[in-house]
């Protein structure tokens, strides 16, 4: 029942801010994550939570929601709503994977040439990407699950982004590794993490700790 639906949604965002609107580290609001917003009722429904959540905050900070990639910018109606856009996607893991990892940045050059070209002046940023890994596992040349191509997958969207001014943020997931219930695509849990479960790093904190320490105070100021 979308009404049900739509209440219990607005009465966990009172929770949230109410709960963390003090809280220092909290620049934004993201109100779902990867909701469909594709069809015409997805616009009444976004509507009222973002005049209610409006209200909310005595700080007035931006909010937003989570695309995935089933919504592309010619697929979602609810445009309008966020103050800045979080993708996520994942070419080379869930698709255009392995040796098609160079088609995967060509598909997401695509995508992101129709953002740039839109008529939405509004920030983008990279709410997850990257690439199960497990830790240790060595390749030459790299395959997939081995820490060698969780690394290419990376220098890839890292071309991607550098490449696009409007991008602003960028965000991997995730952390650490984490359980997870059995299934046929994952083994013995998510193994996206920077970092393992019991916290130590896999050559992706290396390699990104290198990069974000390296990206210069006017990165995309326009100076």
């Amino acid at each position: 029942n979308t009404s049900n639906y739509l209440v219990l949604t607005i009465d966990q965002v009172k929770d949230m801010i109410k709960r963390d609107k003090n809280h220092p580290s909290v620049l934004a609001w993201s109100l779902c994550n990867e909701p469909d917003t594709s069809t015409d009722s997805a616009v009444p429904y976004f509507t009222k939570l973002f005049n209610d959540s409006a209200e909310l905050d005595p700080q007035k900070r931006p909010r937003t929601f989570t695309l995935n990639e089933d919504d592309t910018f010619e697929k979602s109606k609810c445009k309008q709503f966020p103050d800045f856009f979080l993708l996520n996607r994942y070419p080379g893991w869930y698709h255009k994977w392995g040796y098609e990892i160079s088609d995967g940045e060509a598909a997401l050059r695509d995508e992101l040439d129709e953002w740039q070209k839109s008529d939405i002046d509004k920030p983008v940023v990279f709410s997850e990407y990257g690439a199960d890994t497990e830790p240790g596992l060595h390749k030459l040349p790299s395959i997939m699950w081995s820490e060698e191509y969780q690394i290419e997958l990376l220098e890839m969207f890292d071309r991607v982004f550098d490449s696009c001014d409007f991008i602003r943020g960028e965000q991997p997931w995730n952390l650490a590794d984490f359980q997870t219930v059995e299934g046929n695509m994952q083994v013995n849990g998510n193994k996206k993490g920077l970092f393992t479960r019991d916290r130590q790093p896999k050559a992706e904190a290396f390699y990104l700790r290198k990069r974000w320490t390296k990206l210069p105070l006017n990165y995309k100021s326009g100076q």
